[in-house]
């Protein structure tokens, strides 16, 4: 039986990248060593980080003056560095628009020589719809925040809102390499690993350098400028994840970069939003013109024939479409890696399962 996994993450890797890393896991390029074991000051790994930037750079078309720090973490320290590095002192703006920029939210507020002010948010409706969004903002407020695609909610950001002189920061972990938005359009855009870049236990910060150093912050782990002088180097970073992430990113430029990735997403993302708009039984909870590519939730608007849906989807070996906790039904994570075959089972399952249960 194939297993399709839709997990929202630890996410699907590229088969290509896995046999790779299984081929040099006992050797790597001669050294007699593997990747695992590999001192983070050899040449081998200094090759290996600098490859990884660079290749990320190519695929984001990140400009010079942007530092790109591989961390760790998970975006979820990300939610106090942000606010620690830019907002001491200063009123820092966040846009509500799901589980994940709520945890963002509360870190920055636990802070306390931060102010923060939510400026839009759409919890009152389930999350399912991107709120309109202030024409200005303070504009001496040292950032806005946003969450470009919400996991859970199965929503996403269609167009980055522009407000000059006030910088954009992103939390992108479930959307990166898999989107056309430009990375001058942000001022720090942030992601954990685990969905579209590689294993958990990296993350991936891309910072403008004019937002670097300012904070007066005791602990060094926290501060980017310190991570930046050490080129992500300060103590021993993630070196596997951060190998794994660089596979990855030779894998995206093989499929054609991020733009042919982004267009394979589409295709696999229309071709189930397609099937569930002409159902007679599955619904999407989302506004259409909030629509996520990466995320799919989906519902029969009755718990039980849910429950029975998931079970029998993960008896044909469809694993985690199961919705989460706090939203239930189904979801489908379509990440980068995740195969365009998988969606046609995937479809091909619910409509033998909507005829057998009713449906039309």
């Amino acid at each position: 039986m194939t297993i399709y996994n839709f997990s929202a993450g630890p996410a699907v890797l590229p088969k290509a990248v896995l046999e790779k890393a299984q081929s040099e896991l006992l050797d790597y390029k001669g050294s007699g060593m593997s990747v695992m074991e590999l001192s983070h000051r050899s040449s081998w790994f200094e090759d290996i980080i600098k490859d990884a930037e660079n290749l990320l750079r190519e695929l984001m078309a990140i400009p010079d003056n942007y530092k790109v720090l591989f961390l760790q973490g998970g975006a979820s320290l990300q939610f106090t560095m942000v606010p620690l590095n830019l907002a001491q002192g200063k009123k820092a703006l966040y846009v509500s628009t799901g589980s994940w920029a709520k945890k963002a939210i509360s870190a920055a507020k636990a802070l306390d020589n931060v102010e923060v002010e939510v400026i839009a948010a759409c919890e009152n409706d389930n999350f399912n719809y991107i709120p309109e969004l202030p024409k200005e903002v303070d504009p001496s407020a040292a950032y806005v925040h946003i969450t470009t695609n919400n996991t859970i909610e199965g929503t996403a950001f269609q167009t980055i809102p522009d407000y000059g002189d006030v910088p954009i920061v992103a939390d992108m972990s479930s959307n990166i390499l898999a989107n056309d938005y430009k990375v001058e359009d942000f001022g720090v855009i942030y992601a954990g690993a685990q969905k579209n870049i590689g294993p958990a236990g990296l993350t991936v910060v891309i910072i403008r350098e004019d937002l670097i150093g300012d904070a007066k912050i005791a602990a060094p782990m926290l501060d980017y400028k310190i991570q930046a002088d050490n080129n992500s180097l300060y103590n021993t970073p993630p070196t596997f994840a951060i190998y794994m992430a660089k596979l990855v990113f030779e894998w995206v430029k093989e499929q054609g970069g991020v733009a042919g990735i982004t267009k394979k997403d589409q295709e696999k993302a229309g071709r189930l939003y397609d099937a569930i708009d002409n159902s007679d039984m599955f619904q999407s909870p989302v506004a259409k013109d909030a629509r996520s590519i990466t995320n799919i939730p989906f519902v029969t608007g009755d718990a039980d024939l849910d429950k029975k849906f998931n079970a029998e989807a993960l008896a044909a070996g469809f694993e985690n479409l199961k919705g989460h906790r706090s939203v239930g039904g189904m979801r489908a994570s379509l990440y980068n890696a995740f195969p365009a075959e998988g969606v046609e089972a995937l479809v091909d399952f619910m409509a033998k399962f909507e005829q057998e249960n009713g449906g039309k």
